[in-house]
């Protein structure tokens, strides 16, 4: 588990693995980054309590050295992603090490289940599980099992992991489908799995969430250039969306007919954030459509503007060290 600010769900995460009924023995490895609220208190109490808890360090507080840094403290021959905000399903591991024996797969994943605490996460939570917010996105949604391009966390085999020599650390974002896309080159195969379910706690306001769909933006872009060929329409469409929305915006003031474009999108989401929140509280279904213009207009200038080049990204400011 990389860990980093999260002391308001890291009890409740780490709970939650340790008390998956498991035929075999279990260890939570903590990768701690320079936390600035009570994380390390937290996490200290944590190993305290219970011998099968291990704390190692992240100094850079990012995800990938995290990552790896936990995956070499690791004793056993099965690894498992966790993070601090996420809570594993009754019986996630015991389905994951089943389904990995079923498939001989290298890497077993589910449902990203977002649900969201105020308003504002369970607005966010409505449009993480629909087509309109992220588009066809099977661990987001959900979908029928089978090998899929990268899933949610992941249970890996050890082997695979050494094979590929484990996350990138130049991935500050897209960390995942990096690897799992050199986990396919290698010829091995990442399933997907909707028995495999974690329940994610999704950005608590609109800043937090802009920057956390504005860095996906931008590390899609650097993966696309990484490894030609990996890029697709479902990717292209929130920057695609931004330039027509920013044109016809702007060009409206020559050519009034032009304001359709962000009229129409502006009506989209009004439209489809009502469709979408049916069922939802009044304040959770007028804070959609906002929702989702973040998520989707954050991701095309992230994307768009994404200026980051590998050889250069090992040094990451604190801005960017908060990622999921």
């Amino acid at each position: 588990m990389p860990i980093l600010d999260e002391e308001r769900h890291l009890a409740e995460s780490v709970a939650a693995v340790l008390a998956q009924d498991v035929p075999c023995p279990l260890e939570v490895i903590l990768a701690l980054g320079p936390s600035g609220d009570r994380t390390d208190e937290v996490a200290e109490a944590l190993a305290r309590a219970d011998d099968r808890v291990t704390l190692v360090a992240n100094p850079s507080g990012r995800t990938p050295e995290g990552l790896n840094a936990a995956i070499g403290a690791a004793s056993y021959d099965v690894v498992a992603r966790v993070d601090g905000h996420g809570i594993l399903s009754d019986g996630y591991l015991a389905t994951a090490l089943r389904t990995l024996a079923e498939t001989e797969a290298a890497n077993v994943g589910g449902i990203m289940d977002a649900e969201g605490t105020t308003d504002f996460e369970r607005a966010v939570a409505v449009a993480m599980k629909s087509k309109l917010g992220v588009g066809g996105v099977k661990f987001k949604q959900g979908g029928a099992a089978g090998p899929a391009d990268t899933v949610y966390l992941g249970v890996f085999r050890r082997s695979w992991l050494d094979k590929v020599g484990g996350y990138d650390p130049r991935f500050t974002r897209a960390q995942d489908w990096e690897m799992n896309y050199r986990i396919r080159s290698a010829g091995g195969a990442v399933w997907f799995t909707p028995q495999l379910k974690v329940t994610y706690r999704p950005r608590g306001s609109f800043r937090a969430l802009a920057r956390q769909y504005r860095q996906y933006g931008q590390w899609r872009r650097v993966v696309a250039r990484q490894h030609k060929g990996s890029i697709n329409a479902r990717y292209l469409a929130p920057p695609t969306a931004l330039v027509a929305i920013a044109v016809g915006t702007v060009g409206g003031f020559v050519w009034r007919p032009l304001w359709v474009v962000p009229a129409g999108y502006l009506g989209a989401i009004t439209a489809g954030g009502a469709a979408i929140s049916r069922g939802a509280g009044p304040a959770v279904r007028v804070r959609v459509p906002p929702v989702l213009a973040t998520m989707h207009l954050s991701w095309g200038w992230g994307f768009l503007t994404s200026r980051i080049r590998l050889t250069e990204d090992v040094q990451r400011t604190s801005s960017d060290r908060r990622v999921a």
